[in-house]
């Protein structure tokens, strides 16, 4: 007993008072090949590039070691039917030219971008009114169950509003 206070003397002489808690650790899941499909439905059409951030967020760590997917193993669906629809609407393409410009790319890489047929009727827009890139669907709900039936994890963008500095709650 003697010997076990005295050892506990010398941790507190030292600031430890117990065990050093353990650190994390970095843990590489092994993915699979994506085959995802984003549902974007955003209530402001300004919120198309912070949707667009979750794309990215899937792509570019699949597309890093140790995965090294190519985007030709990647499956992505993105279906568009929120207010988001007027970004990709060729007349508006000056005024959402940064998110137009990165859905391109992602189209480029073979991301499929849907927009509702019934929403487009809804704003006015035909099929010749879309961006290149752009498939017209008759149904967006539709179109997200059908994916999901194919096999496709489905995702759905949360865009807050940031009104926290990450320094002040860090």
């Amino acid at each position: 007993m003697k010997s076990l206070l005295v050892a506990l003397a010398g941790l507190l002489s030292l600031g430890l008072t117990g065990p050093v808690p353990a650190a994390g650790k970095w843990v590489a899941t092994p993915y699979a090949p994506a085959k995802v499909m984003f549902e974007f439905y955003l209530d402001d059409p300004q919120k198309i590039g912070s949707a667009l951030y979750w794309v990215r967020s899937l792509m570019n760590p699949l597309q890093a070691a140790p995965y090294n997917y190519s985007p030709e193993d990647l499956s992505i669906i993105v279906v568009i039917h929120g207010t988001e629809i007027v970004t990709v609407a060729k007349k508006n393409e000056a005024k959402y030219k940064e998110a137009v410009e990165r859905m391109r790319y992602y189209a480029d890489l073979g991301v499929v971008f849907k927009v509702c047929g019934q929403a487009a009727e809804d704003y006015g827009y035909a099929v010749q009114d879309f961006q290149a890139f752009i498939e017209v669907v008759p149904n967006a709900i539709t179109e997200l169950a059908h994916w999901q039936q194919q096999g496709y994890a489905l995702i759905v963008p949360q865009i807050m509003s940031k009104t926290i500095a990450i320094e002040s709650i860090r």
